[in-house]
């Protein structure tokens, strides 16, 4: 499967919740739910992945989690904050790297409509 089909059915899944739900709960309660719609896929779904940072030849294990690795092709991190900044975005990127996948998806669901606020790193 594509990194592309992976993220429609992402955004879907994301889309739903947030018509459902709405903004206004705690970024635990999307996780939850994401993982709960993402797993009625048949995509392979690794919550709170461990991603190690290796610096030159020593593998730290430094705490760093992505939200969820999909397929091992894309990260995905959500937050359900007033607004996204550049050290949200930063973070995904740092994510991508460590995991070595070429696309992370950046998920908002405290706004009014979630569509206007999913970021890709493609």
């Amino acid at each position: 499967m594509s990194e592309n089909e992976i993220t429609e059915i992402i955004i879907g899944c994301s889309i739903r919740i947030h018509k459902s739900i709405g903004p206004g709960l705690l970024e635990s309660a999307y996780e939850e739910c994401l993982f709960y719609e993402l797993s009625k896929t048949n995509l392979k779904i690794e919550k709170q992945k461990a991603l190690p940072l290796i610096y030159e030849e020593v593998k730290l294990e430094c705490g760093y989690r992505a939200d969820f690795l999909i397929e091992n092709k894309v990260v995905i991190e959500l937050k359900s904050v007033e607004s996204l900044t550049d050290i949200h975005l930063a973070k995904v990127l740092t994510y991508l790297k460590l995991s070595k996948c070429k696309v992370g998806l950046l998920i908002n669901f405290n706004v009014l409509k979630l569509t206007n606020r999913v970021k890709d790193s493609k």
